[in-house]
């Protein structure tokens, strides 16, 4: 799966496959590809970890290395020891403070956290399991881009109206939340399992865009 192979897919789900007379661009389909591939990351991130040395006698560690970062799952302090040693932690920017009974001596720490996935014209980390899901979400947007864009226009072209693709549109949207939600809260019972994680609050006020009423 790469980003052409994606687009393919989107293209087929909008049922936009005549490519003499495309209505969504490429570079239109990728940034919606892209806002999809973002959201999912939020809720499903492509999950890695981290080996960083501590400052003797600091509790804060600096993890800015850590690009694209969209969570911190755990810290382990000190590193390579079994059982594993878990640590409070909490989180301000790049500055990631450990909580526990243990004052760091320099020895190493492991950091397990998430980052957004990577989806371009070479390759992709998702997951064969998210792929119709990414598709489905880039095709709910790209749908209401367009019946928004469209709605006081005339000669659009094609058999679907502006108010059919919105309402498509907001159906897939619809299904690609709900899913993101319960991929987000499968991942968090099985780390649960491991330790307790840590996860930043969640904003409740996320403008994702003008789809709840057409215009």
């Amino acid at each position: 799966m790469n980003l052409t192979d994606m687009r393919a897919i989107v293209r087929r789900e909008l049922r936009d496959e005549d490519s003499g007379n495309y209505r969504w661009a490429n570079d239109e389909l990728d940034r919606h590809i892209a806002r999809a591939v973002k959201e999912l990351s939020e809720h499903f991130p492509d999950e890695h970890s981290a080996t960083l040395a501590t400052t003797a006698g600091s509790r804060e560690l600096d993890i800015a290395t850590i690009a694209n970062r969209v969570m911190v799952a755990a810290v382990e302090y000190p590193a390579g020891k079994f059982p594993k040693k878990y640590q409070r932690f909490s989180l301000w920017g790049d500055t990631l403070t450990l909580l526990g009974e243990a004052v760091p001596d320099g020895s190493n720490a492991c950091v397990y956290y998430g980052k957004l996935h990577t989806l371009d014209a070479e390759t992709s980390t998702l997951p064969a399991k998210v792929e119709d899901l990414v598709a489905a979400g880039a095709a709910g947007y790209a749908a209401v881009a367009w019946a928004v864009y469209a709605v006081n226009r005339v000669n659009v072209g094609g058999t679907m109206t502006p108010r059919e693709f919105f309402d498509w549109g907001k159906e897939k949207l619809k299904y690609f939340r709900g899913e993101l939600v319960r991929l987000g809260r499968r991942r968090r019972l099985r780390i649960r399992s491991l330790y307790k994680p840590y996860y930043p609050v969640v904003s409740r006020t996320t403008d994702f865009g003008p789809w709840e009423a057409m215009p």
